[in-house]
């Protein structure tokens, strides 16, 4: 496994490679970064992994600062499972002297997390233009967790030359989206976000079958918030083609945000 630290050792690396997997990440790797890195194997050449934490997708300096971080033990998981690069930039190797995102969002797009977090998916984009553009990927990997952030980056990147590939979202056995943020969770509250999946996904369930109408959206809303003395910011049925909001569980998907604590977890079922 070769470490990638700039741009010159990038553009050495990579000079003969074809078909490159990309998976991208923030680091604090955990199982589902995992699965994108096995799919990346199996499908491509060559995989290549990032680790960046990227500062223009925060739009708060303290969740910067907490974002879990463990160079150390990610060089370990990479190197078990024999990922062939990985590129650790600093910031002034992608952004330089420019942190400006030349992305806007459609008003049709600040919806989900976009209503909420204002300028984080300019940010994302931002820095994926960025990486893809000095890595030049065959294949993207990316989870479902962050369907919101999946269905933007195909948007703006799935290509002729570039495909974005969807991989299905990984669970804890208590059915929690695993996510590096878990790790900023006590034993009790990862024990409480795990109840909550439980819920939705019985919640989702019976949807199917008794008909979407917004007042069971709101119920739960209201019972959620009762059981679990939690803060949502969102819980909505979206189509999975292009999130607009449905009334027809078929092909869509229940998103939610909220707070647990001072952590914001984000899921869909």
């Amino acid at each position: 496994m070769k470490i990638l630290l700039n741009n010159d050792d990038l553009n050495e690396a990579l000079q003969n490679v074809s078909n490159l997997g990309f998976v991208p990440t923030m680091g604090s790797l955990h199982k589902g970064h995992i699965s994108l890195i096995k799919r990346s194997l199996k499908e491509c050449s060559k995989t290549l992994v990032s680790i960046f934490v990227n500062p223009t997708q925060f739009n708060n300096k303290i969740d910067f600062k907490m974002y879990p971080r463990d160079n150390k033990k990610d060089l370990l998981i990479l190197k078990k499972y024999r990922a062939d690069f990985v590129f650790m930039p600093n910031i002034k190797e992608i952004y330089g002297l420019n942190k400006v995102s030349k992305f806007k969002l459609l008003k049709k797009d600040k919806i989900l997390c976009a209503k909420y977090r204002k300028g984080h998916f300019e940010g994302v984009l931002e820095v994926m233009k960025r990486l893809t553009n000095l890595i030049k990927p065959n294949k993207i990997f990316m989870g479902e967790k962050d369907f919101q952030q999946l269905y933007l980056i195909k948007k703006h990147f799935d290509k002729k030359n570039t495909k974005v590939i969807s991989c299905r979202t990984i669970r804890d056995k208590n059915k929690l989206a695993i996510s590096s943020r878990n790790k900023l969770l006590s034993k009790k509250d990862l024990s409480t976000a795990g109840k909550i999946a439980r819920n939705l996904i019985l919640f989702k369930k019976n949807l199917f079958s008794r008909g979407h109408k917004k007042d069971l959206i709101d119920k739960k809303i209201k019972e959620l918030k009762r059981l679990f003395q939690i803060k949502i910011e969102y819980l909505e049925l979206r189509k999975k083609t292009d999130l607009k909001l449905s009334t027809n569980t078929k092909d869509s998907k229940l998103f939610i945000a909220y707070h647990l604590k001072k952590v914001r977890l984000i899921d869909n079922f």
